[in-house]
């Protein structure tokens, strides 16, 4: 299957078969001319979209931890209320096939868990407040 993938402002054509991606293009990211006839279609990916992104944080709720990179929460490791110490795996991230753990920037207790387990976050999304 082919996917065209927009990231700060360039946009990847990727291929995937069989589990591999392979880069097929890549090319500055130009606002998007919907179609007449094809208007729907986006619309209703949107509400799909929207369930899978973490909901956004407003900045004084806490020291927000992010994505470094974008991938897939596969395990969050702490739960709201818990102290944590700096340096300390909250969550096990998926990127590329490989499992990375993010770790607490300083210690503190968890306010709050963005990301659930299962989501797809992009890179610098909020995934846990602390």
């Amino acid at each position: 299957m082919k996917y065209i993938v927009t990231l700060r402002d360039k946009t990847y054509e990727v291929e995937v078969e069989h589990g591999e991606a392979m880069l097929l293009d890549e090319y500055e990211a130009k606002a998007p001319v919907p179609p007449a006839a094809a208007a729907p279609a986006p619309m209703a990916a949107a509400p799909a979209a929207a369930a899978a992104a973490p909901a956004p944080v407003a900045a004084g709720d806490g020291t927000p931890v992010v994505a470094p990179m974008p991938g897939n929460v596969l395990k969050v490791l702490v739960k709201p209320g818990e102290a944590v110490t700096e340096g300390q795996t909250l969550v096990i991230l998926e990127a590329m096939k490989m499992e990375n753990e993010i770790n607490a920037p300083s210690a503190g207790t968890v306010k709050q868990i963005v990301a659930d387990v299962g989501s797809v976050v992009a890179t610098g999304d909020t995934l846990i407040l602390i």
